[in-house]
């Protein structure tokens, strides 16, 4: 299980090796992504709180990146935090999610991308439920899920 303290070393320290590498132009990318998707996942964007549409969907399956379908959470791990964005509390693998620390909009956070292709999904927070106690706060529009 991923900790607060495992993110921070991931973050400071370098992450763990992805399976497998996509890299792609931002014209390729702009061409198989919806101009939000291209927005969100390539361009580090954000959607509005509460506006995605993975945001109140609790079904089965796994969700994965929309840049390049690699697994990135379990629908088992999905709850509901009241911030407006999908929540998750682990990552599938631990693999599955590069860390970097994002001091942007005058705050210190750490950033959450797909380690396959470098989308950026969004946020973890160090204040989700036990046991892991995080909250990956993640983009509709950077995820699929899966059924």
């Amino acid at each position: 299980m991923i900790t607060w303290k495992d993110v921070i070393h991931f973050a400071v320290n370098g992450n763990p090796t992805p399976d497998k590498r996509v890299e792609k132009t931002d014209e390729e990318w702009s061409q198989i992504l919806t101009p939000e998707q291209f927005r969100i996942t390539r361009h580090k964007g954000t959607e509005r709180p509460f506006s995605g549409e993975l945001c109140s969907i609790f079904e089965e399956g796994t969700y994965s990146c929309v840049c390049c379908n690699t697994p990135l959470f379990d629908s088992t791990i999905k709850f509901n935090s009241s911030s407006g964005w999908p929540s998750f509390t682990q990552p599938i693998k631990e693999n599955a999610i590069k860390y970097e620390r994002d001091t942007s909009h005058g705050m210190v956070r750490v950033e959450v991308m797909c380690n396959t292709c470098d989308g950026h999904l969004g946020h973890v927070f160090p204040d989700g439920p036990e046991p892991s106690g995080l909250r990956y706060c993640i983009n509709s529009e950077s995820m699929k899920l899966n059924n």
